[in-house]
């Protein structure tokens, strides 16, 4: 996997979220903030990391990002994650976000990012994500 391909025209992983973003997610200059952005791609990673871990999770770290195109109020934002490695009791997902404006045809990457979770049972503590069917 190569991080941040902007040369790939198409979303790579599985749709896990779509979401509209509305004035009240905006900063002062009408732009939607970028800590509403992560929190929709954390939503998507702990999606993908619950049925894997068949339970709890939680994220203990995110990558890098970079933002590569202003998110606009009322866009179609669209995450797409991938399972890129799978530990004992860690997942690491590579969650793309794609936009798609409201008078536009194609959709558009806005960033990308790698979020790494671990499987947790009721109590908090790590646990064993369970085999995974092939």
């Amino acid at each position: 996997m190569t991080a941040f391909d902007d040369d790939n025209p198409n979303p790579r992983g599985e749709l896990t979220l779509q979401v509209v973003p509305l004035p009240s997610d905006t900063n002062a200059n009408g732009d939607v903030f970028a800590g509403w952005l992560v929190k929709q791609m954390d939503i998507a990673a702990a999606t993908m990391a619950g049925r894997i871990s068949r339970g709890r999770s939680a994220t203990v770290a995110m990558d890098r990002m970079e933002f590569l195109s202003p998110l606009r109020v009322g866009s179609q934002v669209s995450c797409y994650c991938e399972l890129v490695d799978i530990g004992r009791s860690s997942m690491k997902i590579n969650v793309e976000v794609w936009m798609l404006d409201r008078f536009a045809k194609t959709p558009r990457k806005v960033t990308e990012g790698l979020f790494v979770y671990v499987a947790i049972d009721d109590q908090g503590r790590i646990r064993e994500v369970p085999d995974q069917p092939q």
